[in-house]
């Protein structure tokens, strides 16, 4: 498996920042994993420069991002001729950096949503990520990873753009036992009564919400979801985003993303059906382990 890798500078400048905690954290586990990363320009050297990931091959250096560095990690999230194929993409972002909103930052997400494969944009997410690959990989679970898979401890925000609800409903349908592990769960408008009617239906109290429901997205649910991530209240994120609309409240939604990654190290945020479903499954192998 290969992932692309980017931080913004915010996230290399100095011995503790984002991208070496992670590292600190997950080397053991990338080395396993036998992950491939192919890091843009100054991600690259930064590695380099503290010695982590020392002597291994599977770190490959890209050109700088005024070289075309993160508009190579695209195309190769597409997929290119010759093998030139990525699984997804760690880009590490500082949320008052204009870079990451530059078109090629917008375009890596938007692909890897397009096409079903990870985004990942937080410490959290990708220390999440390499623990629910080894997992998989049949590997015992990481005891520095046990935080994550608090469940009961922690507040799940469910939110679904309208072409991906029924996605959302078939999700936790599948994983409802997962899902209801949760201390909390939290949704928008329409997502939140539908969740609660699937829940009433499989057996969940009638006078009980499975999920606490804020204002449609339009009318400033994701916004007081944000709020919830941002005094440390919601701890994971399942956001179906449909790459294909043009929504008239796309600032919200982009504050939403921009409170996860503000909370980088604490916020889990899964963007695409088939990660989540992925997870939910390593989630359960975990507890009987």
């Amino acid at each position: 498996m290969r992932l692309g890798l980017a931080a913004n500078q915010l996230h290399h400048a100095h011995a503790d920042a984002a991208l070496f905690r992670w590292l600190r954290a997950c080397e053991g586990g990338i080395r396993e994993l036998g992950l491939g990363l192919h890091a843009v320009g100054r991600t690259f050297d930064a590695i380099q420069r503290t010695g982590f990931l020392a002597g291994y091959d599977e770190l490959r250096g890209y050109p700088y991002g005024r070289e075309g560095g993160l508009m190579k990690l695209v195309a190769e999230v597409v997929g290119l001729d010759g093998g030139r194929v990525l699984d997804g993409a760690i880009y590490l972002i500082d949320p008052v950096d204009p870079s990451s909103i530059f078109p090629e930052a917008v375009a890596l997400k938007r692909q890897c949503v397009i096409h079903g494969k990870p985004f990942i944009s937080t410490v959290a997410s990708a220390r999440d990520w390499i623990e629910m690959e080894r997992i998989h990989a049949g590997l015992a679970p990481d005891r520095g990873a046990d935080a994550f898979h608090a469940l009961e401890t922690q507040t799940l925000a469910l939110i679904a753009h309208d072409a991906m609800k029924p996605q959302m409903l078939a999700y936790a349908a599948e994983h409802f036992d997962v899902l209801a592990r949760f201390a909390h769960r939290v949704a928008t408008g329409t997502t939140g009564q539908r969740l609660n009617e699937l829940a009433w239906s499989r057996g969940w109290p009638s006078d009980l919400p499975w999920v606490e429901r804020y204002q449609s997205g339009p009318m400033g649910g994701d916004a007081q979801i944000a709020d919830l991530v941002l005094e440390r209240r919601c701890q994971r994120a399942i956001f179906f985003e449909d790459p294909h609309v043009a929504r008239q409240h796309e600032a919200d939604i982009q504050l939403l993303e921009r409170a996860v990654t503000t909370r980088t190290d604490t916020a889990v945020c899964m963007t695409s059906p088939k990660v989540a479903a992925r997870w939910a499954e390593a989630a359960q192998q975990r507890t009987r382990r």
